[in-house]
């Protein structure tokens, strides 16, 4: 199974219950540093990683977007959360807005050839 790390399976991995072969995302995770990437395990070109991100509604003010940026990168700072986001195998990656925007569409262009390539129909 393919499973996000930030779930109770990584109880399992870490007390051996539950053997993990490999992570997708192209580095390994600082939260299983032990489990190779699949790259290492083998598979080149597999990633795929699970995102968060904050999204306003269109049209807010520049100026409010920049207040929420920056907010949110203080708070990511922070040491509480960001021991308590890593600890659950979250890798942090604040970005800027434009990054954020520039990365969105990568994903979009990325799963567009995904479900075209597979065939499968849109509703």
């Amino acid at each position: 199974m393919i499973d996000t790390i930030p779930t109770a399976a990584i109880q399992y991995i870490e007390a051996g219950r539950l053997r993990a072969l490999a992570v997708t995302s192209p580095r390994r995770s600082s939260a299983l540093p032990h489990v190779p990437t699949m790259a290492e395990a083998g598979l080149k070109g597999f990633e795929f990683r699970t995102w968060m991100g904050l999204a306003a509604p269109a049209g807010t003010p520049k100026d409010i977007i920049a207040r929420l940026n920056a907010a949110t990168q203080q708070a990511l700072a922070s040491g509480d959360l960001r021991v308590w986001l890593e600890g659950l195998g979250v890798e942090i990656a604040g970005s800027t807005p434009e990054q954020f925007q520039a990365f969105l569409e990568k994903e979009i262009a990325l799963y567009a050839r995904i479900v075209k390539a597979s065939g499968m129909p849109l509703l």
